[in-house]
């Protein structure tokens, strides 16, 4: 393997995207519950719900401003790292970027420092709008980015200029591209498993320390968003399972390579298996200490059993993704979505029964999910983004001709310096977000 600009440059992208894609799958989900949060303090007047408002909010505050942070640094790499890919892409991909800043960027700005400091500045249904405002704000963001996103995945809408640079003929369907509705919905429920799970593990930790003194500060608190996490949960890890199953079949449809190396097929057949697991190997064109169930793959593709799909012996060794990271990454997010989906029939069930509050067991497991969203999210971009390769624009322009002209020795300096600077920044938010 060599170290070039090439390979540096993708190694930064992807350690300054996996910084910057945690928080805005946090903030999306989190501005939406405290949304909720307020307009059940607005028509109950409970204390409760203001009391978790504040407390939350927070929090917030300390995930948005390091999403922005490190969406900014990403900003600044297409023109350092990714100058080509701009240069020939920008006249459909920044239009994207620029709507993303002119309707939700500035609207998240203009109502979060009332939002933040304007509870006795204005009054309470104002405030309430501006948290609905800025909530409404963060899905806009995700609709921009994964509408670019989605673009590159599957593009349509254009034209290539004779020197090479992409022209938009139609912005509508540049927009909605083929891939981009079941990624978006797959995003925004991410994001708010993602937040179900973190209020979840932080209001069962606190129901554990709290079980033998229910007249302790924030024991009814605890109580409440735990319940409110349990539902969350429960309705939209199923939701979700269907979702990724619908962003599946569109894959399989434009981007049937990406789904060969997901599914680990090697070979061009009918009737696939369905590989459980296996080690990829891509100089020997197989998979080893494979353990699969024969004839189910073409059947979890709505596919009929004697349809012909693509292995990886379709494409020539420079058109096909490398395997190893799709496979492996999807079944960390299938295995996690399905002890998500546990997760939350198993609280409604014990909420039924009530014993939420009393099952020890079940609370540690909710404190010990509280990453797994994240973890989820990471896994589900490798899929992506990784899949996708060689190519930067699906079938267009390959990932090596939209690479800056830089040194590789400039890449990896600041590479080092990215690692340092988010080694400091980054840990001491997530500790004070701990704390």
């Amino acid at each position: 393997m060599e170290f070039d600009a090439l390979l540096l440059s993708r190694m930064q992208f992807a350690f300054t995207v996996a910084f910057h894609i945690l928080f805005p799958a946090f903030t999306i989900g989190l501005a939406a519950f405290l949304a909720v949060l307020e307009g059940l303090w607005l028509w109950t007047k409970r204390d409760a719900f203001k009391t978790l408002y504040l407390f939350w909010v927070k929090i917030f505050a300390i995930s948005f401003g390091m999403g922005v942070v490190s969406g900014v640094v990403l900003s600044y790499q297409f023109g350092t790292n990714w100058s080509e890919f701009i240069r020939l892409t920008g006249g459909v991909i920044g239009p994207l970027l620029a709507y993303e800043v002119l309707t939700a960027f500035f609207l998240e700005a203009s109502f979060l420092g009332v939002m933040l400091f304007g509870w006795k500045k204005v009054g309470p249904r104002l405030h309430f709008l501006a948290t609905v405002l800025v909530a409404v704000g963060t899905s806009i963001s995700a609709f921009w980015i994964l509408s670019a996103n989605s673009w590159m995945q599957t593009p349509q809408g254009f034209e290539i200029m004779a020197d090479g640079r992409f022209v938009a003929t139609s912005f509508m369907e540049v927009i909605f591209n083929p891939s981009f509705p079941s990624r978006l919905v797959h995003m925004l429920l991410a994001a708010f498993l993602t937040t179900g799970l973190v209020v979840g593990a932080a209001s069962a930790w606190r129901v554990l320390r709290e079980r033998a003194d229910p007249a302790a500060a924030g024991w009814t608190e605890s109580r409440i968003s735990l319940v409110m996490a349990i539902g969350m949960v429960a309705v939209v890890a199923p939701l979700q399972l269907v979702a990724g199953h619908w962003s599946g079949e569109v894959a399989h449809e434009y981007q049937p390579s990406k789904t060969a190396a997901i599914e680990g097929y090697w070979e061009t057949r009918a009737d696939q298996p369905f590989i459980v697991f296996g080690i990829p190997d891509r100089e020997a064109g197989k998979n080893h200490l494979e353990v699969a169930i024969p004839g189910v793959g073409n059947a979890i593709q709505n596919l009929p059993r004697d349809e012909v799909i693509q292995g990886l012996d379709a494409w020539p060794r420079e058109d096909q993704p490398p395997p190893a990271i799709p496979f492996f990454a999807f079944r960390i997010m299938v295995g996690l979505g399905l002890l998500m989906i546990a997760l939350g029939g198993v609280g409604v069930f014990l909420l039924w029964r009530r014993r939420l509050f009393e099952s020890r067991w079940f609370l540690r497991f909710c404190v010990a999910m509280g990453p797994s969203g994240f973890i989820a999210v990471l896994a589900g971009w490798m899929v992506t983004e990784v899949g996708r390769q060689p190519w930067v624009v699906h079938g267009v322009l390959r990932t090596r001709d939209a690479v800056s002209p830089v040194t590789a020795g400039d890449v990896a300096t600041s590479l080092i310096a990215y690692i340092a600077v988010y080694d400091i920044v980054f840990t001491s938010g997530a500790i004070l977000i701990l704390r």
